[in-house]
């Protein structure tokens, strides 16, 4: 029997899932994953600093997904002795019965605590809101009067919703909005939320609201836990990238051919079908299946003959791109008021939100609490990273790195999280095109792009930019592993286009 060839374009989640599930499910196959840049792993690699790593965005290992969770353990096993924290904190932890000692080994999950909250009028809030006496008392009384009489107003009057806007102002009311939500919001995607598809909530905020946190306070263990509560998640020692290239060296070792720096250019077609690819390194494979996880926008440009309608709205489908500045310092300014004991005493948090307006920083990563093997020194520093989201050619994009790290790091004294006379002693800036699809500008017409690209039957489109939709890391896999199952079973393609979209996904298995 011919040997069929399987093209899988991106060495991220999506694409190198895809490849292993095939691999895992059959031995007829070639199998050629293409990468356009020389890392492992897409958005969700580890990028390494001398002796510090960082994760890019942040990227918590937790699903309710076995066969995904099944995949991360048969590749890493979950510890079982104690980190380095907590042997220095004489920190109890949650271990597995003869897990790998992360002290000794290098392929180990470790347990995290998740701590993530909002930084705000110089202040932390929970994450998400919560309904605390000391909610209240960074709130003020006049704020927090205000933000429960909004609250009940928008519980009786609901707005149509049209936007992200109304979406939030129907679960929090209007005051909560324009305190938490509307100005990081805009900072993210760079358009006010009133502009933005409500989709986008029901995927990123899933079941959360006012109500919720309020009936959390009394009922805090009853129900499942929203993806944004939960307490503890699993996290590679080395970082997320750490997984992905196990991945891609245990399909090497199984006949997977793995192609960095080769940017698919061309796409041909035989009617309905996709037959051949070709890079811009001059490669050309022709091929009886296509896993893409390309940005959509990309993907439509490299066929020949787009529909002129369909050719447009890819073309003008939003992006917005990344920049994280990584800083190692002695200490930070913000003190840790929590009950959760940290190595120096550093806060717990392993991310925070910034929601101050005199600053364009987004996020605040704590690297210390992802992992303290990310650390050079986690007795001696902080290692922390400073998000920006922005799009590519503007004004922060465009700045020279010296500028840019001297922009974060006076943003980061100016809100008090970093002494005015801190020494920094390391610092790496790093950019991520297309790191979150939009939804927005022309993404209200998405659904003729999808239509078409289905009408090439041996064409799967999985992941965060395949599907042009927000997904986690987990749900990137579950797209390969559908798009996996569809090929073999010869089904549609529902299953594969489906994956984070029900809002029962997160809250049960």
């Amino acid at each position: 029997m011919k040997t069929k060839t399987a093209v899988v374009i991106g060495a991220g989640p999506a694409g190198l899932t895809a490849a292993y599930e095939l691999r895992r499910k059959s031995k007829d196959w070639r199998i050629v994953v293409f990468e356009e840049s020389c890392f492992i792993g897409g958005i969700s690699r580890t990028a390494v600093c001398g002796d510090c790593r960082i994760d890019i965005g942040g990227h918590r290992f937790f699903s309710k997904s076995k066969a995904v969770n099944d995949l991360w353990s048969e590749l890493m096993p979950v510890q079982g002795s104690p980190s380095k924290d907590d042997l220095i904190l004489g920190r109890p932890c949650n271990i597995e019965k003869g897990g790998p000692d992360p002290e000794k080994e290098e392929k180990v999950m470790l347990r995290r605590r998740r701590v993530s909250r909002i930084y705000y009028l110089r202040h932390f809030f929970d994450y998400p809101i919560s309904v605390k006496p000391a909610t209240f008392l960074a709130m003020g009384l006049w704020r927090t009067l205000k933000a429960g009489s909004s609250y009940i107003y928008s519980a009786i009057f609901k707005r149509p919703e049209k936007s992200l806007e109304d979406f939030y102002i129907n679960r929090f009311g209007k005051v909560l909005y324009s305190m938490f939500f509307e100005d990081y919001t805009e900072k993210l995607w760079g358009v006010h939320p009133s502009k933005i598809d409500p989709s986008w909530g029901a995927q990123r905020v899933k079941g959360l609201s006012l109500w919720k946190a309020i009936l959390n306070v009394f009922i805090p263990k009853g129900g499942a836990k929203e993806t944004s509560l939960i307490e503890e998640f699993l996290y590679p020692k080395r970082g997320p990238g750490q997984l992905w290239e196990l991945m891609a060296d245990k399909l090497q070792t199984e006949g997977v051919e793995l192609r960095l720096n080769s940017k698919i250019s061309r796409i041909e077609t035989d009617g309905n079908s996709i037959c051949a690819v070709a890079t811009e390194n001059g490669e050309r494979i022709t091929c009886d299946a296509v896993f893409s996880s390309m940005p959509v926008k990309d993907l439509v440009a490299s066929f020949c003959n787009v529909p002129r309608e369909v050719a447009r709205i890819a073309s003008e489908l939003p992006y917005r791109d990344f920049i994280t500045v990584g800083l190692l310092v002695d200490r930070l300014s913000i003190k840790n008021k929590t009950k959760l004991t940290t190595v120096n005493g550093i806060v717990p948090d392993t991310w925070i939100y910034v929601q101050e307006r005199d600053v364009r920083m987004g996020r605040i990563q704590i690297f210390n609490n992802w992992s303290p093997y990310m650390v050079d020194d986690v007795t001696k520093h902080v290692w922390i990273g400073l998000e920006y989201f922005c799009t590519e050619g503007d004004a922060l994009w465009s700045m020279d790195e010296a500028s840019f790290v001297g922009m974060a790091t006076g943003e980061l004294r100016r809100i008090g999280v970093l002494g005015e006379d801190e020494p920094v002693r390391k610092s790496v800036r790093i950019k991520v095109k297309k790191a979150y699809p939009a939804y927005f500008g022309s993404y209200s017409e998405f659904g003729k792009v999808r239509e078409w690209l289905d009408g090439f039957g041996n064409l799967y489109c999985i992941g965060r930019n395949g599907q042009h939709r927000y997904n986690n890391m987990d749900h990137s896999m579950l797209c390969g592993i559908e798009a996996v199952r569809a090929l073999l079973e010869e089904t549609d393609k529902t299953a594969v286009w489906s994956v984070n979209t029900e809002e029962v996904y997160h809250e049960g298995k």
